[in-house]
């Protein structure tokens, strides 16, 4: 996956994780949906080892979907206009990126996100209320250089060019067409990071909105991955997805948070993964840790 183009940085991005959760998926889908896309991890790895007819992402965050469709459609001029954002700086201070960050916030141009995004504190995503962008600035580093950027951006647009449709909404809209044969992946913002105090989306998610959805995605018959809570040590991100929806929870062992490195300690993130009934015959490949290995082959007998 280290090999794969990424563009976007985004903090939960699934690219570690990518290679563990498409265990679940089959040879043979006919369209893939990302409606939760952010980075669009999972896409760009099915795009590569899956090879669908149609792939199909979807952002309920306009200006993210529209940099999805630009550096699909229009890679020369992300990578242009990128360095030319990027060359705006001038120091590590951050001054150069807050008067993009208010541009952004005024204008919504795709490509600023972008520059925001590499340059923010921990590629952490955060917004207010107002959908405006309001993470800070890491002053450690200037953002993914814009000939290293020139060679992602080619090289997604390479793989998603010609079979690949953007969708602005709701992940319910996104998927409406699906059907049997076809994959969903699901990536919806931890209940703790959108419900709450500690905001980081403009499009809050509720566990009740998801589970609702879900409920009719699943009577249709389709095929559904939802990477959803977890936990890091003794911290743990909303409760488990209710049983009646019959999708079944094993665990993805991620190693030791990079939080509790900077803090000195050894927690470890746990990642939980639903499956649809259908894709339960898979689970014994998941990559996961000690502990939940045993719980897994207890859930599977």
């Amino acid at each position: 996956m280290s090999k794969l183009p990424h563009p976007i940085p985004y903090q939960g991005s699934k690219r570690r994780l990518a290679e563990a959760i498409g265990k679940t998926v089959p040879e043979t889908i006919g369209t893939w949906y990302e409606p939760f896309a952010g980075s669009a991890a999972m896409s760009i790895w099915a795009a590569t080892m899956r090879n669908p007819e149609r792939i199909v992402l979807g952002d309920s965050l306009p200006s993210l979907a529209a940099l999805w469709t630009l550096i699909i459609n229009e890679p020369d001029h992300v990578a242009e206009k990128y360095e030319t954002v990027w060359n705006g700086q001038t120091d590590a201070e951050g001054h150069w990126f807050n008067d993009v960050r208010s541009r952004f916030n005024e204008h919504e141009d795709p490509v600023d996100l972008l520059y925001l995004l590499c340059r923010c504190v921990k590629n952490a995503v955060r917004f207010n209320r107002k959908g405006h962008f309001t993470q800070s600035v890491d002053k450690r580093r200037l953002g993914m250089n814009p000939s290293k950027m020139a060679n992602q951006v080619y090289g997604v647009s390479k793989l998603l060019k010609g079979r690949t449709e953007v969708v602005t909404g709701d992940w319910q809209t996104t998927v409406h067409d699906a059907q049997v044969g076809d994959f969903i992946y699901l990536d919806p913002p931890y209940m703790g990071t959108s419900v709450g105090r500690d905001l980081r989306y403009a499009e809050q998610m509720t566990q009740e909105r998801l589970v609702e959805g879900l409920e009719q995605v699943l009577a249709r018959g389709l095929s559904v991955a939802l990477s959803y809570d977890g936990s890091t040590g003794e911290k743990t991100y909303g409760p488990p997805l209710p049983s009646h929806l019959g999708m079944t929870q094993t665990f993805i062992h991620t190693g030791r948070s990079s939080q509790a490195t900077l803090s000195g300690k050894a927690d470890e993130t746990i990642e939980s993964l639903y499956l649809s009934s259908d894709l339960e015959a898979d689970f014994v490949n998941i990559r996961v840790g000690k502990e939940q290995a045993a719980q897994q082959h207890e859930m599977l007998v």
